[in-house]
């Protein structure tokens, strides 16, 4: 098994949205492909309620059957159509991909 984290600090504004409108929007898109990526067996979106300097904005916490699975939902159509808005409205952005 895979997981596959990945945390945003994201930018006050952006697509004419506050930053806390925009959490809520990517949350929305990425639990959307719930059921709808091969090998994916799970995933969560959280949005950050302590607001420090040290903390993100967002994670996305999924696991994964292999890593090729993790490469093909890199790669599936339903995640691509995402990650524009995401680039758009990230300041930062940090991943970890580890197998157990």
């Amino acid at each position: 098994m895979v997981k596959h984290i990945v945390m945003w600090k994201l930018k006050d504004s952006a697509h004419g949205n506050s930053k806390q409108k925009n959490a809520q929007l990517i949350k929305s898109m990425l639990e959307s492909l719930n059921g709808k990526i091969p090998g994916m067996s799970k995933i969560e979106v959280g949005i950050d309620y302590s607001g420090t300097d040290s903390s993100s904005d967002v994670v996305l916490y999924s696991e994964f059957e292999t890593r090729s699975a993790v490469d093909n939902y890199q790669k599936h159509p339903e995640h691509k159509a995402v990650m524009p808005f995401i680039l758009e409205a990230r300041s930062e952005r940090r991943v970890v991909d580890y197998e157990i």
